[in-house]
């Protein structure tokens, strides 16, 4: 644990896929036109999604709000989101994600067969930055956008699927207008079951770079037993059935 008087701010996109921003960095230092490090606003920077598709015979396209979705979601679905650009980094962090019910208990199971990667890997959450001190133990943090830190679960017994074995969780805060479609999902899933956080986990499956396109979305889903694809810009639900 850090010290109570300390905040940790970790660069978001301290590796190799970072290197254009640390250039970039030391370029401005260099030329005097940087005193200091200032933090990323978003991570938000990849590839636009463009909504051109096809769907094959028996692939269904609802309109739905995100009531309806956080309804699936409370259902124990696997509902995939896919909107705007891509996260820059390593995290996905509601463009490009996974989500399900933070309350199964068989969660991580569940969702580790179907993404076919190994069973002891945990998973992360995303909470509404408003609920985040009554679910997690954020020290002096105050909020992880970019969930780049691993914190204290103070009530592991109601959200088991991201709970780790040590009651720890990689836990993403969420302001609307860091992503106003995410959080009102979110803020549904909320409303319908008292818990204002989502398990999220990258859209891919196991061996597979993330999700970027329409294209790969529909790829995964169609070899997968993910059934749902939510595209909230559209206020559209891709239905897949995989059973």
């Amino acid at each position: 644990m850090l010290p109570d008087d300390v905040s940790l701010y970790v660069e978001p996109i301290s590796s190799d896929v970072g290197i254009s921003l640390g250039a970039a960095y030391f370029c401005q230092i260099l030329s005097g036109g940087l005193e200091k490090s200032e933090r990323l606003p978003q991570l938000y920077l990849g590839r636009k999604v463009e909504y051109d598709y096809d769907l094959l015979p028996g692939e269904e396209e609802i309109e739905v709000t995100p009531d309806d979705v956080a309804k699936l979601i409370s259902e124990q679905n696997i509902v995939a989101i896919c909107q705007g650009r891509s996260e820059s980094g390593p995290r996905a962090l509601g463009n490009r994600s996974i989500l399900f019910d933070p309350r199964n208990p068989d969660g991580k199971d569940i969702v580790n067969r179907v993404k076919r990667r190994e069973s002891f890997r945990p998973f992360a959450g995303t909470v509404l930055l408003d609920h985040v001190k009554d679910w997690f133990d954020l020290a002096c943090l105050g909020e992880s956008p970019n969930m780049m830190y691993t914190v204290d679960v103070l009530h592991p017994e109601k959200i088991p699927a991201i709970t780790h074995v040590d009651n720890s969780c990689r836990v993403q805060t969420l302001r609307r207008e860091q992503n106003k479609n995410y959080y009102d999902l979110i803020s549904s899933f909320y409303k319908l079951t008292g818990v204002p956080i989502l398990f999220n986990t990258s859209f891919n499956l196991a061996g597979d770079t993330i999700v970027e396109t329409m294209e790969d979305a529909l790829k995964t889903l169609r070899k997968s037993e993910i059934e749902y694809l939510f595209l909230p810009e559209l206020n559209k639900l891709i239905y897949v059935p995989n059973h």
